[in-house]
């Protein structure tokens, strides 16, 4: 992809953080998932790790490769027109030598954007020391920049959603993490595992930067989150696994009942799926 047009996609995608709307990104794991969201009409992609890391055979936290990763993002980058987020774990490496690899490679992959955490593993020990994570994304950050596209990265914190520590020092060490990174240089930031609306409203307030939050089955809805100034949500894993929770149905319905009723109930047409694949995506 011409490193212009990168460019001019990543500032429009930083732009969609500012409102006036909600940015809502249900997150695609394949090119097929990515064109019927945009095909819905979302401004911008965001990929799921965890999506492309099952559909891929492997489970979530980093057990896939950088390459197989970015792979997947290239194939989706160069499936859409519009911009596309590569999330990127906690970027597939330990040292700030790292995280600038990974920023080329996720420049080199057609994407504009990186979702980057801060735990590395599956346990409260995995959580990088806060001035280790905001060398990294600093890191990101220059690198990019010196690659002629300066890439909108979305720095997570994973204090609520592991969890990690005391209950109680929860909010304040989230807002501590979140206020340094966005010092740092992120563009927006982001804590998965937050769904109280009172919690929420206090972290848009304290931590002064653009908020993603992770859709869940308790969130407040997409018109409330807008209201107490959320910029940004995303659905993570959630809609690949609520694709896999129909494909489960269907086995079951077949085994079990030998009727398909859910095999055709809301599919998308043989022609029109086709149709969307044969699209020249520029």
């Amino acid at each position: 992809m011409d490193l212009r047009i990168q460019a001019e996609k990543a500032g429009r995608f930083r732009k969609l953080h500012a409102g006036p709307r909600i940015l809502a990104l249900p997150n695609a794991w394949d090119v097929a998932s990515a064109r019927i969201l945009e095909e819905a009409g979302y401004p911008a992609i965001a990929t799921s790790s965890a999506g492309v890391a099952f559909a891929l055979g492997y489970p979530d936290g980093q057990r896939i490769s950088r390459d197989e990763m970015l792979e997947a993002v290239a194939r989706i980058a160069r499936g859409v027109r519009v911009p596309v987020t590569a999330d990127m774990e906690s970027g597939y490496g330990a040292t700030i030598k790292d995280m600038g690899e990974t920023a080329k490679a996720v420049i080199a992959a057609g994407a504009i954007g990186m979702n980057f955490e801060d735990v590395t593993g599956d346990e409260e020990s995995s959580h990088v020391a806060l001035p280790l994570q905001v060398e990294k994304i600093r890191a990101i950050k220059e690198t990019a920049l010196s690659a002629g596209v300066p890439i909108v990265l979305n720095a997570r914190t994973d204090v609520y959603l592991m969890p990690i520590g005391e209950a109680a020092t929860r909010f304040e060490r989230t807002v501590e993490r979140l206020r340094a990174y966005r010092k740092a240089g992120a563009d927006c930031v982001f804590a998965p595992g937050v769904s109280d609306r009172d919690t929420i409203a206090r972290l848009v307030k304290e931590v002064g930067a653009p908020l993603n939050i992770l859709i869940s089955a308790g969130c407040p809805s997409l018109a409330e989150l807008e209201k107490i100034g959320v910029a940004r949500v995303s659905a993570g894993s959630a809609v690949m696994r609520a694709t896999l929770g129909l494909v489960r149905r269907i086995g079951k319905e077949l085994k079990e009942a030998g009727t398909y009723d859910s095999l055709f109930a809301g599919a998308i047409p043989f022609a029109d799926l086709n149709r969307m694949m044969a699209r020249q995506s520029s």
